[in-house]
């Protein structure tokens, strides 16, 4: 499936204007209409996607070897949108239509599994569509691509990231009831622990330090090669399933396929500064538990920006060490001398990412119906996004409906997960 069609604002004048503008500094006097294509592979793509996806404030979430493990591991009906000028691609929105019934909702690749999304696009395509234009390109096609879904629905999108507006912020959006949690790297360890009380967190490491020294030490180690990758993803599933099992909380990474997209993220060859998926543990060095892994993190990283994706704990461990805490700490420190500069915690309000973090990034779902069954869906998640937003700013309430979903109907204290 291919279609190619024209989104022309209805200022002549402006489209012209614009379309002088080529990067490399050439102009052209003839009008040139921004071109969308529609396309339902991903390969014939590849060499044109991994040149856009380069940009340093781009998702690695929409990168190409993120959205094909995902696409070759699920039965997923692909749209990538391709927006064309000059004969340059400007812009790839990676999509894939989901059913929620009989409404047909398109949504990033994955975005189960996203912590920040941003699409992939040029410096120039700002310049090229900017908001007017682009609104108002997209309202005249809409009849065109309602043959296709009825709601656009791109969720956890930060409008204003990396200190750059997003080319979409115009665009009807809701607040994520989540925000993201990120801290400032520093080639210095110290200075960046000063921007979090680095006195208190000091302390702290030096504690779980002496207690895990007490039960046999411990080493920080980084998977190497695929075999290890994925023997380490498996123990992470098992202390995860542990884990939501004992919350009674449904547990995300449960099927199948979910559990395979993970393996084909770990299998796929790292460099110094790319890597879809790294997996870290903490293991106990000598005595009786030698060997024992206590924690695991996942981590991606695309140029200076590295995300944690998922990280588990040994419940069955003394829990007095903290090894979750432990681990980000050593991966924070050995990140620092690797050229990071933003460390994200991923989405999600939790008292460690608090603990730990100087930046809090709002999120955002941009709904854009393009049919009357869209249109109800869109009415629909804003209200949901609402109440849940207003749920998770009490405490006391959101702990109440945790405990619900659990089955357990006495109030405590919401609890973080410690990995």
């Amino acid at each position: 499936m291919q279609l190619d069609f024209q989104i022309m604002p209805a200022d002549g004048d402006v489209l012209g204007r614009l379309a002088r503008y080529v990067p490399g500094g050439e102009r052209r006097s003839a009008a040139i209409p921004f071109a969308i294509q529609l396309h339902d592979r991903m390969e014939p793509l590849e060499a044109t996607w991994r040149a856009l996806e380069a940009g340093n404030s781009l998702s690695l979430h929409q990168g190409y070897d993120w959205c094909h493990a995902w696409a070759s591991t699920h039965d997923s009906r692909l749209l990538i949108v391709e927006g064309v000028h000059a004969g340059r691609t400007e812009m790839i929105l990676p999509l894939e239509i989901v059913r929620h019934g009989p409404v047909r909702i398109a949504r990033f690749l994955g975005s189960r599994f996203s912590n920040i999304n941003t699409g992939l696009y040029t410096e120039a395509f700002s310049t090229l569509a900017p908001p007017a234009v682009l609104r108002g390109a997209l309202d005249r096609a809409r009849g065109q691509f309602s043959r296709y879904f009825d709601l656009f629905m791109l969720e956890n999108m930060p409008l204003h990231w990396r200190g750059q507006e997003h080319p979409f912020s115009h665009l009807p959006a809701v607040l994520n009831q989540n925000a993201a949690f990120q801290l400032t790297l520093h080639p210095d360890f110290e200075r960046t622990l000063s921007q979090i009380n680095a006195k208190r967190r000091r302390k702290k490491f030096r504690q779980c330090e002496r207690r895990l020294e007490a039960l046999g030490g411990y080493e920080h180690v980084v998977a190497e090669g695929s075999h290890e990758a994925c023997r380490t993803l498996g123990l992470f599933f098992q202390q995860k399933a542990a884990r939501f099992e004992a919350l009674g909380l449904p547990n995300v990474f449960r099927d199948e396929q979910t559990q395979a997209f993970f393996r084909a993220l770990a299998r796929i060859p790292a460099t110094s500064d790319r890597y879809p998926l790294q997996l870290h543990a903490l293991k106990i060095r000598d005595g009786s538990e030698a060997g024992r892994v206590i924690a695991i993190a996942g981590l991606s990283r695309k140029g200076d920006h590295v995300i944690c994706q998922f990280g588990s704990i040994d419940d069955g461990f003394a829990p007095e060490t903290s090894p979750g805490e432990t681990l980000f700490h050593l991966m924070i420190e050995k990140l620092c001398g690797e050229g990071v500069a933003l460390f994200d915690f991923g989405i999600g309000d939790q008292a460690y990412k608090r603990s730990w973090c100087n930046i809090e990034t709002a999120q955002y779902d941009l709904l854009w119906p393009t049919t009357l069954a869209g249109s109800a869906v869109a009415a629909l998640h804003r209200a949901r996004a609402g109440a849940k937003r207003s749920i998770k700013q009490n405490p006391k309430l959101y702990g109440f409906v945790q405990r619900l979903r659990s089955g357990k109907t006495e109030f405590v204290q919401p609890a973080s997960d410690d990995g």
